[in-house]
């Protein structure tokens, strides 16, 4: 009789631990941030990714290796998308006669269009070998064998000196994420207020506040069942750059007349 009610009260503590253990699941869940209120995240985005909003309805992610991928690359072109956004605003603060999709074509430079891809070529191929070398094998990079030095250990991705880190790793994390997300927004927009207008996205903002009922993105194109009001586009079709002819066709060339 004694060894059933240990039994019973040992089958009552482990439903009770267990009942427990699901409702602080239940409520993590509820707390965490999703992409929609009330939505549920997939198995494989368990939130420990920086700006993990349990979003991925084609499962992209479910291979853990291609996850890991993923999520490096979409750092990279968030901070490639925040440095072209923020580039083209203090270019067109500061020089608003010179349009930043053709600005390149003016440079005047010693080496020509030979020399920068050359130098693009090497410089960009060195940095990028190295970087997929530390996501393969975190760590494996870490000592530069040309210079000499050798990195402090770090996350993947991320920088090993963070004098320059203006707060704690993991909120900046979310936050480069968040930012980066949105300058990539930022930046398609600017370039296709580029092709659409052939002007800066100040320049576009300032058309708009003219005229806010008259200048939005349904003045300029309308689709509808069966008809498509489309925007001429306002870029020339080619630039010649040191004696190259270079095509510069508008984004989505098929949507335009």
């Amino acid at each position: 009789r004694t060894k059933m009610a240990f039994l019973s009260a040992k089958s009552v503590s482990s439903k009770a631990i267990s009942a427990r253990a699901t409702r602080n699941v239940s409520v993590a869940a509820a707390s965490r941030p999703m992409w929609m209120p009330g939505a549920s995240a997939p198995a494989h985005l368990d939130g420990s990714l920086p700006g993990d909003f349990g979003f991925d309805p084609l499962g992209l992610g479910v291979d853990k290796e291609r996850l890991s991928w993923f999520a490096e690359a979409e750092r990279v072109h968030a901070r490639w998308a925040m440095a072209a956004t923020a580039g083209i605003l203090a270019q067109e603060i500061t020089n608003p006669d010179v349009f930043w999709y053709s600005a390149a074509t003016k440079l005047d430079s010693p080496v020509g269009i030979v020399g920068l891809v050359a130098i693009q070529f090497w410089t960009m191929h060195y940095v990028e070998i190295k970087r997929w070398q530390d996501w393969r094998k975190p760590g494996s990079a870490d000592k530069d064998p040309l210079f000499g030095y050798t990195l402090a250990k770090h996350d993947v991705g991320y920088p090993s000196v963070t004098l320059f880190v203006p707060g704690p790793m993991e909120e900046m994390k979310l936050k480069e994420i968040k930012n980066g997300r949105l300058a990539m927004l930022g930046f398609i927009g600017m370039l296709m207020a580029a092709q659409v207008n052939g002007k800066g996205p100040l320049a576009c903002l300032s058309e708009h506040l003219a005229d806010p009922l008259g200048t939005t993105i349904f003045s300029k194109a309308v689709v509808i069942p069966g008809q498509a009001i489309v925007p001429k586009c306002a870029i020339p079709p080619s630039v010649d750059f040191s004696g190259v002819t270079i095509p510069t066709p508008c984004f989505l060339d098929a949507l335009w007349p």
